[in-house]
């Protein structure tokens, strides 16, 4: 009886056959027996001849095909041959080692695994005798399908399965990758391990890979991702593109020349080009995913890509126009480009879907992961330096600028990144980001990492799509505030969590010292963390272990080493920074505030986000037979559910911050994720939940490049009231720049400018205005009110005889403060309080607040 079938197929392989089946009857296999099937694809040398000289000798038989050579098809129709139930296919060239077919079959037909491959790349394999170019393009290759499929060698040839799995393969299937089409067509649904081997290049005859063998591969991991791109496609969509973008520059050029504003120009051209793109693209380069009439759920879509492409390349123009000082009638043009993959790319996958080989709702997710967490980091590259800093951020560069062990109302690691950042890039927008940018990349990797333990890699992928959409993700990763180091070490310090409390790895307490010291450093809520850690391990019996050994110890004394330099700045400044924290929980004035605190959830989460961490939590309860469900499902509830109540418990007299919570969801976030993934036995609520995901993410999306659109080159008819007051600071530095100018001109003196308000409006003001020529700005605590850091860097409150001019982003921020003295009093001879209005090319963006007065008499 036949245990399994090798399928060897071939083509023009004459020089190996002999020596192939030499080494195949040398093995020692008993008690299991095999047959070889040849599955010749036109070889003209002879080949056939070779195997039937054989066939006398051992269990060898001969298919000879004679239609058009395909590897795919080949390797088929020698799986239909066979006689037994276990396939192992490999190549004729010898350079898959034949001594290691017991590896790679024996877990097979033990039923231990559903497919064994013989891999290169794991640890143990290696290919040997190769081109560097071959082997950059077998990585390459491997690489690009990683995604997509749960194995490190998805191009490997040689492996082991199930017969019945074939079934499940796609009747498209063409190419000379067999394996990727067997692990897509059964995703999810299979027992795969890899087995290290060494991967000889061929000693005799020649290669058949070619370009075109390359071109078909990348053409049918497209396909089987539910892609519609293809050579023809994507000819015929540069065809139509090339003429849609004269459409384009045609109408932006004649818009510009009636001076109709960028935006304006860039909106109007799109429009009109994307109209007669679509039309052409519905009916001739995407004809055979055509019905041949007006699909309104495809219209939409294609709107919706549309949108997102013309938000994105509103960026592209302003960093070309306005950065690059690049004439708009130039510009337009490598901005049509630059967006063109988006529209394509948006088209191929989801605006005219492949229908024949329809993926798995797990591959779905995947490739919407991939496209677009790849759009959100392109969103925020083309942002980063074009959106103007904020005024917390202009505070924390300050920071970078007197750079000490701590601050007064924050740690030092913000002002790490930012001194790291503009070291590189320069004291501007996009320096001062770079460490978002970087924390931003750590969190993504980390979550990943996390959410793979705990799950599985398609619950990781849908992860870090939450994670680039979700508010508390996405704000995080653009802002260069102390919540993107601490995001990004909380994601760190869960990850090492899990790795030690729940999969009981010694050497993981080390990376979590050094991930929790870090996050000490960015900000101190991380402590509710060792809190969480230190229920989890008071209930759950094997962690519990943990507290008898001395690796946690040393972890939290490595923690604790690392927050030295805050612990030396607070003694040598009367524990300030301890005592700020500690006053604002103390406060004398309690407001009942829990309905701010959920209002902030649903924001930083969400609706349909809240309602799915809700079910996460408390919905799943793994039975008592499957000990690591249940350990997983509790550290997930303990350290979101710890964090979460303190924050509820002080909410019930102090008024929380809109960013507060936001670290404390990124543990449940791979649970969300989980729950996306599943549809056995999901109640109807949560069913719904699973519906709305594909609305939330598009709009969450859609926002953010709305609003980055908005705030960088505006949207035409949408006049500037949502930012009036907290943004536009280089538009308003420069008229406060222009008042400064107008009193020295007047009195002959250099006048202070005082922002009234902690340190936001001094901040924002120095920031925009520290070049060649920079001004004397202070805050408020010039007047004896509470200033933060400025109290440090300017604590001087005596007398001078110079111009005074107090600068507010309200009236009443200049009528009166919260000093207990009489502002006015310290003033001389103080003037109205006046307000010019502030304009962006033209357009009025919002008001700025002063008044002059003629010196400051001190602080009473």
């Amino acid at each position: 009886m036949t245990q399994f079938s090798i399928v060897v197929p071939a083509l023009n392989e004459a020089g190996n056959i002999d020596l192939l089946l030499t080494r195949l009857s040398a093995l020692n296999f008993a008690p299991y027996s095999f047959e070889v099937i040849f599955v010749d694809d036109g070889s003209t040398d002879g080949a056939p001849d070779k195997v039937r000289a054989w066939r006398n000798q051992s269990n060898v038989h001969l298919i000879e095909r004679r239609d058009k050579p395909d590897l795919t098809a080949a390797t088929l129709a020698g799986i239909a041959a066979a006689k037994s139930d276990v396939i192992v296919v490999m190549d004729a060239d010898l350079s898959h080692p034949p001594e290691q077919l017991p590896a790679i079959v024996t877990p097979v037909l033990n039923g231990n695994y559903d497919v064994v491959i013989g891999s290169r790349y794991v640890a143990g394999g290696s290919t040997e005798n190769w081109p560097l170019y071959r082997q950059l393009l077998s990585r390459a290759g491997s690489w690009i399908a990683r995604p997509l499929c749960d194995v490190n060698d998805a191009t490997s040839g040689f492996f082991a399965f199930r017969r019945e799995l074939a079934a499940c393969i796609s009747n498209h299937a063409r190419g000379y990758k067999i394996l990727l089409e067997l692990l897509m067509a059964n995703q999810g649904k299979l027992r795969v391990t890899e087995v290290p081997i060494c991967f000889r290049d061929r000693a005799q005859g020649a290669s058949k890979l070619s370009l075109s063998h390359q071109q078909a591969y990348i053409q049918r991991l497209i396909t089987l991702a539910g892609g519609t791109a293809t050579l023809n496609t994507a000819g015929r969509f540069a065809a139509v593109g090339l003429f849609g973008a004269l459409i384009d520059a045609v109408v932006f050029q004649w818009m510009i020349s009636r001076d109709a504003g960028l935006a304006l120009a860039h909106f109007i051209s799109f429009f009109v080009a994307a109209v007669t793109n679509y039309t052409f693209n519905s009916k001739w380069s995407f004809r055979e995913h055509h019905a041949g009439y007006l699909k309104w759920h495809q219209f939409g879509r294609f709107l919706t890509v549309g949108a997102l492409a013309l938000l994105l390349r509103g960026g592209v123009l302003a960093l070309l126009v306005y950065v690059w000082h690049i004439p708009p009638l130039l510009a337009i043009f490598p901005a049509i480009v630059a967006t063109a993959a988006v529209n394509y790319l948006g088209s191929a996958f989801y605006v005219f879907p492949s229908e024949k080989d329809l993926p798995s709702l797990d591959i779905r997710w995947r490739t919407a992961a991939i496209g677009i967490v790849l759009f959100a980091i392109l969103l925020r590259l083309v942002y980063f330096g074009l959106a103007q800093l904020i005024p917390d951020e202009t505070y924390y560069w300050q920071y970078a600028q007197h750079m000490d062990l701590s601050f007064y109302d924050h740690p030092p690691m913000v002002a790490w990144l930012i001194w790291f950042g503009t070291a590189i890039a320069g004291n501007n927008e996009f320096g001062v980001r770079i460490g978002a940018l970087l924390c931003g990349s750590i969190t993504l990797g980390y979550l990943y990492a996390l959410a793979q333990n705990l799950y599985d890699k398609s619950t990781a992928m849908r992860t870090l799509l939450l994670l680039a959409i979700l508010p508390l993700g996405f704000g995080s990763g653009l802002l260069m505030t102390p919540d993107a180091p601490l995001v990004a070490a909380w994601a760190a310090t869960l990850y090492y969590m899990e790795r030690t409390l729940v999969a009981g790895q010694r050497t993981a307490w080390l990376g979590m010292g050094i991930a929790f010291g870090a996050g000490l450093l960015s900000k101190y809520t991380i402590g509710l963390l060792g809190i969480a850690a230190l229920v989890f391990v008071i209930l759950d019996p094997t962690a519990r272990r943990w507290m008898q050994r001395s690796h946690p110890y040393l972890a939290a004394l490595l923690a604790l080493l690392l927050f030295s330099p805050v612990i030396i700045w607070n003694y040598e400044n009367d524990w300030a920074s301890f005592a700020f924290q500690s006053n604002q929980l103390l406060t004398d004035g309690h407001e009942f505030a829990v309905h701010f605190l959920i209002f902030h959830i649903l924001v930083l989460l969400t609706p349909i986000g809240f309602a799915a961490a809700l079910l996460a939590l408390f919905s799943n309860k793994p039975s008592e037979d499957r000990p690591f469900e249940r350990r997983r499902q509790l550290f997930v509830q303990i350290f979101t559910g710890v964090p979460l109540c303190i924050f509820f418990i002080i909410s019930t007299f102090e008024t929380p911050r809109f960013h507060w919570t936001g670290p404390i969801w990124l543990a449940v976030l791979p649970a969300i994720a989980w729950m996306i993934g599943q549809t056995d036995q999901v109640s109807a609520f949560a069913r719904r939940i699973q519906a709305s995901w594909r609305l939330t993410i598009i709009s969450c999306i859609f926002v953010y490049a709305f609003v980055l659109h908005y705030v960088v080159l505006g949207i035409p008819g949408m006049p500037y009231h949502m930012f009036t007051e907290h943004y536009f600071w280089r538009e308003t530095a420069g008229e406060i720049k222009q008042i400064a100018a107008e009193v020295k001109h007047q009195t002959g003196q250099e006048p202070i400018i005082v922002g009234m308000s902690k340190w936001s409006v001094a901040s924002a003001l120095y920031f925009y205005t520290h070049g060649d020529d920079p001004l004397d700005i202070r805050s408020r605590n010039m007047f004896g009110d509470s200033g933060a850091m400025y109290e440090y860097w300017l604590p001087s409150q005596e007398a001078a005889d110079r111009p005074i001019i107090q600068v507010g982003m309200k009236r009443r921020h200049l009528e009166r403060t919260r000093t207990k003295n009489d502002i006015n009093h310290m003033l001389d001879h103080p003037g109205p309080i006046e307000y010019r209005v502030i304009e962006r090319y033209g357009t009025p963006v919002r008001r700025v607040y002063y008044r002059i007065s003629q010196g400051f008499k001190g602080v009473s």
